[in-house]
């Protein structure tokens, strides 16, 4: 980045009203917010809309004289080299007000127009403040929740919530119990009082979903179960959810840095959570201050900056705003592409290896795997020894399962539930994400298919969990050369189509995730699911992979 790069960043995509000056010189950021506070329930597009109408002159005028006042170079000159602002994802109405104000900044300043997706914001404000080279991001907002790993100048998305916005959906309950907005601190003060008590959690690969433990949670209110209690097992399910599929983001982009993003960033104990992970796994962790976590200019301005030194700028034509503007849209200029190739040379691993949930130990000459699911240290100790325990029993009875299928799997050879311990036969000689060709991806393709005809869902199909190349025991027609698949904690009985096209849309964002050029892969799996499984589950895939997510409740 420039060393005397001065931004004026707008932040106004749903509650706050925010701006900001970046001064790349000192590394300072000077934030001004006028946020929108309902008397009750969640938003209201109208009401949000007019408040930006009346905060945001208020802020920019703020942080234009404090720019002004700290510009040390001549009068005649801009206090600012450029104004960047939140071009989506957000409400709309919102969003067109903040454009508006900055297209006419922009002219008045006679400097560049810089368009920032909100959300990728979210992600760089925690790699500047961190130092980090190439985290995966946890965002959790109200209206957001997902995660993103960078890869071949974009932002991927690797997975996301199914339903609502983790801060959307605590707000339903709290709306149901009657307590006024925002509804997190309530929860995360209530919290500190109950005891744990079951509800749902759902984890698909690393999508998620919080309608069924929002539905749970509120029976639970109506039939007497302590408002404490509710809370203390909504944040421990919810952000246990999140911490998981985390750690899988990491597994399988085999990063080991990670940083949080979003307004629920600010609960400590999600933060805890996440900590306690990446210390178990070895990897670092880091939030950014709790001013750059929820919405705020800060974090426009300071990509705004990398943005404008990168020649990233929009002509006024060109700056429309986006209530859909997905971080995977984006084309990242501002940084070099993954170094990461996907020619990788395929050989036998030994010892042992951190997976996602569980240490696998590797005895190749001995033909062994011994999977053992470790305890979670950032779980609740009873949520963590019914996943470990059911998660078991799931991928021994349906490995064999698929094997009647006529999916190549592993031969299980002896299972302990209560230790959570399961031993196979060694196959193959490399995760998937090691060896990437379009045969072998075609080949999970008609896997899938497979299981889906046969009524259930892997729930997990990565990379990382499609074991390829020779195995010490030959097929029945005598090729050696097969693709596997493993790991089917995840997976479950099912007859949804939606469940069948998540199960694909799971594999197709670990393709994204991971391969250099993903697109001849990404139809390679559908070529071959096409020839064993059934047309509709593929038309469900286009139309889940074409659902906006970014929604305000």
């Amino acid at each position: 980045m420039s060393s005397d790069t001065r931004i004026l960043g707008i932040e106004g995509t749903a509650w706050a009203a925010s701006a900001a000056v970046y001064d790349s010189t000192t590394d300072d950021v000077a934030i001004e917010s006028d946020a929108y506070e309902p008397e009750s329930g969640g938003i209201h597009p109208r009401e949000a809309a007019e408040h930006m109408h009346e905060a945001i002159p208020r802020v920019v005028e703020a942080a234009l004289e404090h720019a002004r006042e700290t510009h040390d170079g001549p009068t005649t000159e801009p206090p600012v080299d450029a104004v960047a602002f939140s071009q989506g994802p957000g409400l709309g109405p919102c969003l067109r007000i903040v454009g508006t104000a900055a297209r006419a900044l922009s002219q008045t300043l006679e400097v560049p127009l810089v368009g920032v997706n909100h959300m990728v914001a979210h992600l760089e404000i925690g790699r500047h403040t961190s130092g980090f080279d190439s985290p995966v991001c946890l965002n959790a907002s109200g209206a957001n929740a997902h995660l993103l790993a960078y890869r071949n100048g974009r932002y991927r998305v690797l997975g996301e919530t199914m339903d609502t916005g983790v801060g959307n959906a605590i707000d339903k309950f709290t709306r149901h119990v009657g307590w006024s907005h925002p509804g997190g601190p309530k929860v995360e003060a209530a919290a500190e009082d109950g005891e744990y008590v079951d509800l749902p959690y759902v984890v698909k690969g690393m999508d998620f979903s919080f309608s069924g433990i929002m539905s749970a949670a509120k029976q639970r209110y109506d039939d007497g179960t302590p408002v404490e209690d509710i809370c203390f097992s909504l944040q421990e399910n919810i952000f246990g959810m999140l911490t998981e599929v985390a750690e899988r983001a990491l597994s399988l982009t085999g990063s080991d840095e990670l940083v949080l993003g979003g307004g629920v960033g600010q609960n400590a104990r999600l933060r805890e959570m996440l900590a306690a992970m990446c210390d178990q796994r070895g990897a670092s962790f880091h939030a950014p201050a709790a001013r750059f976590l929820g919405d705020n200019a800060g974090m426009i301005a300071v990509l705004g900056a990398k943005m404008y030194d990168a020649g990233d700028t929009l002509e006024l034509a060109e700056s429309r705003v986006n209530p859909n503007y997905r971080p995977d849209q984006v084309a990242v200029t501002w940084r070099g592409r993954s170094e990461r190739s996907e020619d990788l040379e395929i050989g036998c691993e030994t010892g042992t290896v951190q997976g996602a949930e569980a240490l696998v130990d590797l005895e190749p000459d001995a033909g062994r795997v011994t999977k053992r699911r470790v305890s979670k240290t950032y779980r609740h100790p009873e949520l963590d020894d019914r996943l470990r325990r059911e998660r078991t029993t799931l991928e021994a009875r349906l490995t064999s399962l698929a094997r009647r299928a006529g999916v190549p799997t592993p031969v299980l050879t002896d299972v302990d539930p209560i230790d959570a311990r399961l031993e196979f036969e060694y196959v193959g000689e490399a995760d998937l994400r090691d060896g990437l060709s379009v045969e072998r991806v075609r080949d999970v393709g008609c896997h899938l298919a497979r299981l889906h005809r046969a009524g259930f869902v892997h729930g997990d199909p990565t990379t990382r969990n499609v074991r390829v190349g020779r195995t010490k025991r030959p097929s029945r027609d005598g090729d050696c050369e097969r693709t596997f698949l493993i790991d089917f904690g995840l997976g479950y009985h099912t007859d949804h189509i939606e469940d069948y096209a998540m199960d694909l849309h799971v594999f197709d964002q670990s393709l994204v995730g991971t391969a250099t050029d993903p697109t001849p892969l990404r139809e390679a799996v559908r070529e071959g699911y096409r020839e064993v499984g059934e047309h509709r589950v593929l038309e469900r895939l286009e139309d889940v992979e074409g659902r906006g997510r970014y929604v305000t409740d």
